[in-house]
């Protein structure tokens, strides 16, 4: 006998329910801090409009290649500064030997990058590869590593832009401490502004620092070139302590004091994995765009670095014992002269120094 569901299984079937309608929507009411951090750094980005956001190779440059570029101003005074005490003059003749040594790592790990950016193209930190090649606990002390790193280059950057600038105007010398809080708020600032927004307010610092710099490279091989290039003294007031050649060598200490001064002289190498970090803010393609900024990077860096290197070797330039004036600053005096094209220069060199 067949049941009334077998018979008319519509009828058996209970009436679909209305669904029940959305309530209103609510306008919560912003916060004042809430308000005063979308003044300051602009209201928030749907995820749709972050392709807008995208940076283009020389906007990108400016951005990732500025923490890189920047350390020139301090990479060869910091090779001087361990070299000068030690073995005086022989110092001069070391420095373009380890000069040399820091741009073949250099290449090494451009070359490195390189193949990391295109074999993790959403971002190839040190973290995502060593985790992926070698563990979660060696991978956690890269990123350990590379927090530490990021502590220590905002605070070296910063230390050698407020002493570009205290070495232009040493009456502002007792004020560096906050000079440098300022600039790193202005950092700060500038990043949380977006991708974007950061790309437009470092790209001037950084390309001028370029233009000052490969303006001062030219001018002195030119008078490197033909034999108008001075050589400073180094019995200047307030300079390193002037070591001999026979003092390092008869402490036994020639190798240690090489291999200190490439470890030091190693910051100006720093920077490189910056662009392999940020592939996803490329436009597309991302890691073709990546890996071309990348070595227009590393060679920027490495003519500056390399040409910086030679004029202190032929200047004899040493570093000051209280940091300032810098051996850049020194560089810039004796290259551009002391009269007023000279000063103008000197004092655009040392802008762009601050600034990048």
């Amino acid at each position: 006998m067949q049941t009334e569901h077998e018979l008319n299984p519509r009828r058996a079937q209970p009436a679909a329910r209305a669904p029940r309608p959305l309530p209103p929507l609510v306008e919560l009411p912003e916060s004042s801090s809430y308000r005063l951090k979308k003044r300051l750094l602009g209201p928030p980005l749907h995820t749709d409009q972050l392709v807008h956001e995208r940076l283009g190779k020389p906007t990108a440059l400016a951005v990732f290649a500025s923490d890189n570029l920047s350390s020139v101003a301090y990479g060869t005074e910091e090779i001087m500064r361990h070299l000068v005490p030690y073995i005086g003059i022989a110092a001069f003749s070391l420095v373009m030997p380890i000069t040399i040594s820091l741009l073949v790592v250099l290449g090494f790990l451009i070359l490195s990058y390189r193949q990391t950016i295109k074999a993790y193209p959403s971002a190839g930190g040190a973290y995502i590869v060593t985790r992926d090649n070698f563990g979660l606990l060696p991978a956690q002390v890269a990123g350990v590593a590379l927090l530490t790193d990021y502590v220590l280059t905002v605070s070296v950057s910063v230390a050698a832009g407020t002493a570009a600038l205290t070495s232009a105007f040493p009456a502002l010398s007792p004020y560096a401490v906050p000079i440098s809080v300022f600039f790193i708020a202005f950092i700060a600032f500038g990043n949380l502004r977006g991708v974007r927004e950061s790309g437009k307010m470092f790209a001037v610092p950084t390309y001028f620092f370029i233009g000052t710099m490969v303006l001062l490279l030219a001018v002195g091989f030119f008078k490197m070139a033909f034999g108008h290039l001075p050589v400073e003294s180094l019995h200047h007031a307030g300079l390193v302590k002037v070591g001999t050649k026979g003092n390092g060598l008869l402490m036994g200490a020639g190798l240690f004091v090489f291999l200190r001064a490439f470890a030091s002289g190693g910051a100006a190498v720093t920077g490189v994995e910056a662009i392999s970090n940020g592939v996803p803010a490329f436009r597309v393609p991302e890691w073709k765009n990546a890996r071309s900024t990348l070595v227009v990077m590393g060679s920027t860096l490495g003519f500056m670095f390399f040409g910086l290197s030679l004029l202190d070797a032929r200047l004899h330039v040493a570093p000051f014992e209280k940091g300032t004036p810098t051996v850049i600053s020194q560089i810039g005096k004796l290259v551009f002269g002391g009269g007023p094209v000279g000063h103008v220069l000197y004092f655009a060199l040392q802008a762009g120094t601050m600034l990048i």
